[in-house]
This record gives structure tokens, C-alpha cells and sequence, in this order.
């Protein structure tokens, strides 16, 4: 414990912050983190489409993920840099299959995914999951769950029927709680004759997707505001989903921070939610003008979004995933960086006096409200944080870098 630390504790207790119990808190705050950072949402399917529904990743920096192996032991490079309890969110396109025994995504087996479990035995990680509807041929005029062909439509149930009984699976192997999110791109380019109708057929799939009662799984659907080539009409709207998960229990509304209008405050919108639903499960990510999915830093929005988990007392109902991806930077870094970043701006929420600053408001005293939300900023924070990372055996901000870089320059480079 070094004396900066200790100057810290004590000008952070003046204003009856209790740093302790910060840290202590923080300590039992799992992050969901994303696999796709690593391989930019490639997958490991053979014959699989190119990436659709609006997802696009860009950079060119070498050294991606190709394989299973490859992208557990960049996972595990990361997650040694990042204090914390962690879990690690799937997509079924990450399917270990034995080519030998191939199937489609409509009949994947929990087997499938027997590696990832043991990979998360190994390192102490909790698993979510999630049911790939994109980047496939059976995306037909990019429609799936909402299509008007029955042969498609009936695909992608099982599809999701298959990724939740897999989930019920892991929540057993792993005696722990499994998330299942379903995320679809259906919508149309150009001004649609019809807008209720492939929200009926959504609503009658999601139905028959739900219909089984699984042990270990908590259900989630994830609307957006639009995507590229769908830009003028979204199925699985933030209106449609928060109707229909309000109406079918045990479903809940995930919200994606870059999935809603650029002028939308996110964080504003979980205190509403929270009032509704006994959780509430997230994707954090950077929007740049739009869903451009950067790598997070601790800018205002993020802070926003902590604070508002922080301040509503929800940091037991807001289930933290991150959803970013980056091809420009080390995969690897970016995974340590933005993960680190999500932390970093839940202590520093933890860190301010939000019952004080609740009585200001109370009270109508504003002018003590403003000036000491802005005199937060100055405050040592960065003490706090490292002595977070030392006592968790991660390095600081500072020094894990250099082991990645040597971790890329050793291992990652030589990927062709």
C-alpha cells in the first residue's frame, strides 16, 4: 500500500467516500467480455457468409485469431492483464465442430462447445451466449426470424432453440447462470409497404423460441436502431422488444449503448428499465457518430452509464458485457484496454459521494451540485485504481503493454 494510496483514502474520506468499500465493491463486479475482439467476428464455420447486418470491422492489423487454440490463448493473454472477475461472452459461430461430425447452426450440440467450457474451468470464467443470426447464406434478402419464407424462418428457430438448450447445458457444467441474447439485422434498405407484419412473424418466432423452460438460462433480446443497408426499417426495434419482453416473463431487454440514436443519452434510459425489470443486461461499447463498435476509453458516456448502475444501486441487476471490434490495433490490447476502461469508470461512479450529491439535488442546491460534480475530476483517482490493479495481480496501466507487445512479437506475428 503505498502513501499515495494513502493520501487518497483519506481525501476521498473527507468528502465520506469510503475507498474500501469501493474496491471491495468492484472486486465482486463481473465483466462479460466479448470473444469477437479477437478474430473480428470471423467464427470458426467452414463455408460461413461474409459478415452482413450491418457489422463491419475494419484495420488491418495482422496476427487475428484462426483457429480455437488461437484465440483461448490470446483470450488468456488478456484476461491475465485485467483485474477482476471475468466471463467470457460466445457466439455460436465460435462452435468447435469435429470435422469429422459437421452440422449446420440449426443442430449445434452442447459438445460443440465442450472446449469452452473447460477453457472457462481453467480460468475461473463465467460463459455467456449468444445465437449467431448473421453471416450466413441462410440469411435470405437478410431477413430471419421476421421472414416471409417459412423454410427460413423455421431455420433460424431451431437455431436459437439449439443456442438455448446449449446455454442450459453450460449453466450446468459450470453451476452458473448463463445469459442468452438474441440479436437480429432483419430490416429492409428502402421505405417497407409493410411494418407489422414481420413484427408479427418476429413475435410468433421469439414464442416458439421461449416456449421450453431451461434451467440455468436468462433470456435477452437486443433491439437497434438501424443498420447498414437496413436504414430504413428495423424488425427488432427498442419499441418492439421493450413491448414484448414487458408482456412474456422471464425475458428480458438487453441494451446495446451503440445500437440507439447518436443525440440518445443510454445511461438515461436504465433507471426507467430498472422500475420494470428485475435485470437488466448490457453491451457497452464506443459509438463514433454511429454502432462503430471502437475499443472503450473512459469518456463521458461511459462514465454516464456507470454512474447511472452505481447510482440506482444496480450493480446486481445490470448484467456488464462489452461489444467492440477493432481490426486497426493488437486484438489483445484492445481487449485489456477497453475491458480495463469499463472498470475504471465503475470505481471512479463508486468513488463519489452519491448521497450527498443526491441531497444537493433534493434540496435544490445547485450551485453545490455543479461545483462539486466538476471538483470530482480532480480528486487522485489514479492512486485508487493502481492500488485496485496491485492488489488483483495485475499490472498498471503503464506496464502491461510491453508484455503484450513481446506476447505479439513471440506468438501473434507468426500467424500468416
Amino acid at each position: 500500500m503505498t502513501e499515495y494510496y494513502e493520501y487518497a483514502r483519506r481525501r476521498y474520506a473527507a468528502i465520506g467516500v469510503d475507498v474500501e468499500a469501493a474496491l471491495e465493491r468492484l472486486a465482486e463486479t463481473p465483466i462479460s467480455i466479448h470473444c469477437w475482439q479477437g478474430d473480428d467476428v470471423r467464427g470458426f464455420e467452414t463455408g460461413g457468409g461474409e459478415l452482413d447486418g450491418g457489422i463491419q470491422v475494419t484495420g488491418q492489423h495482422p496476427g487475428a485469431a484462426r483457429t480455437p487454440q488461437e484465440l483461448m490463448a490470446d483470450f488468456g493473454e488478456a484476461i491475465a492483464r485485467i483485474p477482476g472477475p471475468k466471463r467470457i461472452n460466445l457466439h455460436a459461430i465460435y462452435a468447435v465442430v469435429d470435422p469429422d461430425d459437421p452440422v449446420g447452426r440449426d443442430a449445434l450440440r452442447p459438445k460443440d462447445f465442450a472446449p469452452w467450457v473447460e477453457f472457462a474451468r481453467r480460468n475461473g470464467l463465467g460463459i455467456d451466449f449468444n445465437p449467431t443470426l448473421f453471416s450466413s447464406p441462410y440469411m435470405r434478402d437478410g431477413l430471419s426470424l421476421s421472414s416471409p419464407d417459412d423454410e427460413t424462418r423455421q431455420y433460424w428457430i431451431r437455431h436459437c432453440q439449439a443456442s438455448r438448450r446449449i446455454a442450459a447445458w453450460i449453466a450446468e457444467q459450470l453451476g452458473d447462470d448463463v445469459l442468452c441474447n438474441i440479436w437480429i439485422p432483419d430490416g429492409l434498405k428502402d421505405i417497407p409497404a409493410d411494418r407489422i407484419g414481420p413484427r408479427e412473424r418476429l413475435a410468433d418466432s421469439l414464442d416458439q423460441i421461449f416456449a421450453e423452460p431451461l434451467d440455468g438460462v436468462i433470456d435477452s433480446v437486443e433491439s437497434k436502431v438501424f443498420g447498414i443497408g437496413l436504414e430504413s426499417y428495423t424488425v427488432g426495434s427498442h419499441d418492439f422488444y421493450l413491448g414484448y419482453a414487458l408482456t412474456r416473463p422471464g425475458v428480458l431487454v438487453l441494451i446495446d449503448s451503440g445500437h440507439f440514436h447518436p443525440t440518445e443519452n443510454v445511461a438515461d434510459k436504465l433507471s426507467s428499465l430498472l422500475l420494470f425489470f428485475d435485470e437488466i443486461p448490457m453491451h457497452v461499447t464506443r459509438s463514433v457518430r454511429w454502432d462503430s463498435d471502437h475499443v472503450l476509453v473512459v469518456d463521458n458516456e461511459l462514465l454516464g452509464i456507470a454512474r447511472e448502475i452505481v447510482r440506482c444501486h444496480a450493480l446486481d441487476r445490470v448484467r456488464i458485457g462489452l461489444d467492440f471490434f477493432d481490426g486497426s490495433v493488437n486484438r489483445v490490447a484492445a481487449w485489456i484496454s477497453g475491458t480495463r476502461a469499463m472498470q475504471k469508470a465503475l470505481l471512479r461512479a463508486l468513488l463519489e459521494p452519491n448521497k450527498r450529491l443526491r441531497e444537493h439535488q433534493d434540496a435544490a442546491r445547485w450551485t453545490e451540485l455543479l461545483v462539486e460534480q466538476d471538483a470530482l475530476y480532480s480528486l487522485p483517482f489514479g492512486a485508487v485504481w493502481d492500488e485496485y490493479c496491485r492488489r488483483q495481480g495485475v499490472p498498471d496501466d503503464w506496464s502491461w503493454l510491453a508484455d503484450v507487445q513481446a506476447y505479439e512479437a513471440g506468438v501473434i506475428a507468426a500467424r500468416s
